[in-house]
């Protein structure tokens, strides 16, 4: 194998590694789908302790995401996926032996923490070890990596939920599979390198190079080490990140759009279908059985979709795909409120519901799923990235918090076809944002983007206070 082909297989083993965090962050947020079922029998859970169940993850994965973050400026990239594979195994065997609700929402919060901490910390890492013209690509085997969790945590309860039926410990044997992938993401991770980006913000050029070298060809790896050593130098100024750099104009701005994307993503309820889709689908007439095995084409549909999108996004721009993405999940939403009424009671109703709810995440997950998690690796300056990360995704995580607290309230309170027309007045929303604040990002490098982004909304800011002086 050749010198380039050595370098290229590295890069790829390094990118599957890590994506065991993606894969984690899948199954831990997919199994409770099932789980939830059998949960309610043996602990007694309502609409309001079902919401609390599985927020408590969310709650959590939003501090971890700001800590995250946070831990990963300090101490590297991979140290904290090390870090956060241990938490995910403890946690989850934490959740499959809790003996009443506290103790598995304490445990659920735990998760959460790693969750969130994963979603800002691997896909940093995977952009900052990618090289320019295979960034989009590579940062999003993550997405495809946490759809791939999603749907092994549908299957996987399937064949649980079928084979094991009328044991009131299913749940556990579900929640316990979660500490497999943990070990092999930490084993994994001991093997791979830490980000050349984040050894050249600490000084440690030569280690970079070495880094570099093994992920490049060796003009490519001085041609970038040039670029990010240049990039630091115009940051020199900067310091540690803060909340008081959010008064530093054009970063405000970028923020601002981290975090819409973040919400953006969110209000389309993405993650109600997710947590909630055998629900949804026993809620529309299915058995618990027939729920459980047809949720699992969500999950097929969902990888299918994200392969697809990581395809588009070699050929088509980020904001095209984000605006195409809401435009499909919007109709689908307002599609299951109509036929929520005009077939209510009907025999076609469940399959009618099916078939949207997977048309909705073919939409969300070949678009916005990949686009979104990518930009927010990429729009953000490195001194800086781990920090505005963590606020967009802290955002992100507190919207879905909230969205999985109430969805089963708002299910029992008003039903099905009223809830899903809130998820659609919110789409159109969300259509106008990207469509007047969403700059595109495909085809540049993470440092040309940083130049770009400070000199655009500086040059924005001087012309906006020269006319306010005329």
């Amino acid at each position: 194998m050749s010198n380039q082909g050595n370098q290229t297989a590295f890069l790829s083993t390094i990118v599957l590694i890590s994506t065991f965090g993606g894969l984690l962050f899948g199954y831990d947020t997919g199994v409770i789908n099932g789980a939830l079922s059998t949960m309610t029998t043996t602990l007694g859970l309502n609409a309001y302790t079902e919401g609390l169940v599985v927020s408590s993850l969310l709650i959590g994965a939003a501090i971890g995401s700001v800590s995250g973050g946070r831990l990963s400026d300090a101490v590297g990239r991979r140290k904290t996926i090390l870090y956060l594979s241990i938490l995910f195994f403890f946690a989850a065997l934490g959740c499959a032996a809790a003996p009443s609700v506290p103790f598995l929402i304490i445990f659920r919060f735990l998760l959460g923490l790693a969750v969130g901490g994963s979603a800002v910390t691997v896909p940093a890492f995977l952009a900052e070890m990618a090289p320019a013209e295979r960034r989009g690509q590579l940062v999003t085997r993550n997405e495809l990596m946490i759809v791939i969790g999603q749907l092994l945590a549908f299957v996987i309860n399937a064949i649980i939920g079928v084979t094991m039926s009328g044991n009131e410990h299913i749940w556990r044997y579900m929640l316990s599979i979660a500490a497999l992938p943990a070990v092999i993401l930490f084993f994994g991770m001991l093997k791979v390198p830490e980000s050349p980006r984040w050894l050249l913000a600490k000084g440690r050029d030569q280690e970079a190079l070495q880094v570099l070298r093994q992920i490049r060809e060796e003009q490519q790896a001085k041609t970038e080490l040039n670029e990010i050593q240049a990039t630091l130098a115009e940051e020199a100024g900067v310091k540690k990140a803060t909340l008081k750099d959010l008064a530093v104009p054009w970063v405000r701005r970028i923020v601002f759009i981290g975090i819409g994307l973040s919400i953006v993503q969110q209000v389309t309820g993405v993650n109600s279908v997710m947590y909630y889709g055998t629900e949804i689908l026993k809620n529309a007439g299915f058995s618990t059985e027939a729920a459980l095995i047809g949720n699992t084409a969500n999950g097929v549909i969902s990888v299918l979709a994200v392969l697809v999108g990581m395809w588009l996004l070699g050929k088509v721009g980020r904001r095209p795909l984000l605006l195409a993405g809401l435009i499909g999940t919007t109709s689908s939403h307002l599609l299951i409120g109509i036929f929520s009424q005009v077939l209510a009671g009907s025999a076609t109703l469940p399959y009618v519901v099916l078939a949207l709810t997977c048309t909705f995440l073919a939409f969300m997950q070949g678009t916005l799923g990949p686009v979104v998690w990518l930009m927010l690796s990429e729009i953000f300056p490195l001194r800086m990235r781990g920090f505005c990360m963590g606020v967009s995704v802290f955002c992100l995580w507190m919207t879905n918090f909230f969205i999985g607290l109430f969805f089963p309230v708002f299910l029992a309170k008003v039903g099905l076809s009223a809830t899903f027309f809130i998820f659609a007045a919110l789409g159109l929303a969300s259509i106008v944002f990207v469509k007047t604040c969403v700059p595109e990002t495909r085809g540049f490098t993470l440092e040309q983007l940083e130049h770009n982004f400070r000199t655009y909304y500086n040059k924005a800011d001087i012309q906006k206070n020269q006319a306010k002086q005329m």
